[in-house]
């Protein structure tokens, strides 16, 4: 399964309730399609750029957040649908991050950490006398 990133600005209520089941929803109807949620990230209340028309609506303040994710073409198809029906998001946007883990993951570096390097040589002086008139 393909590894995606959802990101979504919605619409800005004075209740929690209304962006939290926005991100239940997404979240759930991930997992009944099969796939995997990684993340949930959300960025706060901000003043959108420029005015933006959704649903017939004017929106100047939006909430936005983002959900990382594991899923099938077809569920991300689904959840595309339903983003797009729903009156509270305003603008969302599906990044594909990689289709393997290897895609995604940086590999480890292959080095060795030794603290030996601090230790001065053998037979060196320690102290600072040596080292001026």
């Amino acid at each position: 399964m393909p590894f995606y990133q959802m990101f979504c600005i919605a619409s800005h209520f004075r209740e929690y309730k209304h962006i939290k089941d926005l991100v239940t929803m997404s979240a759930k109807h991930i997992m009944d399609q099969g796939g995997v949620v990684r993340n949930i990230e959300y960025w706060g209340t901000q003043t959108l750029p420029q005015q933006m028309r959704r649903h017939r609506q004017v929106y100047t303040i939006g909430d936005y957040w983002t959900m990382y994710f594991d899923a099938s073409p077809r569920g991300l198809q689904s959840l595309t649908g339903l983003i797009r029906r729903d009156p509270r998001v305003i603008r969302w946007t599906m990044l594909k991050q990689g289709d393997k883990v290897e895609d995604v993951v940086y590999p480890r570096e292959k080095t060795v950490l030794r603290m030996d390097y601090l230790k001065p040589p053998k037979g060196a002086s320690t102290s600072w006398s040596g080292l001026g008139p």
